[in-house]
């Protein structure tokens, strides 16, 4: 069964580190756990309209933490770096904040 687009990006990644990114026309997206580099690079092209030319992923493992008595683990979440091609034009999501 395929996945839609909007099911594997789940929510782009906004931090000082991937902002630095773009001008190497590298984007970071929150990105399904069970998703793999091939079905990243299709929805990053089918949903921005867009060439990948490289995709790179970390499994981000859940955190330690405790409010009170009540301890636990945050969710765990997979990130994905997605490199475009040269010729390849920006993502106007990320435009407007930089």
């Amino acid at each position: 069964m395929s996945k839609l687009a909007q099911d594997i990006v789940l929510r782009p990644i906004i931090t000082e580190a991937s902002m630095d990114g773009i001008a190497d026309k590298k984007y970071t997206f929150e990105v399904a756990k069970d998703a793999n580099k091939i079905e990243i690079a299709n929805a990053v092209e089918t949903l921005f309209g867009v060439k990948v030319k490289k995709v790179n992923t970390i499994n981000c493992k859940g955190k330690f933490r405790r409010y009170g008595l009540h301890q636990g683990y945050t969710a765990s979440w997979k990130k994905a770096i997605v490199t475009l091609t040269e010729d390849s034009k920006t993502i106007e999501f990320f435009d407007g904040l930089l």
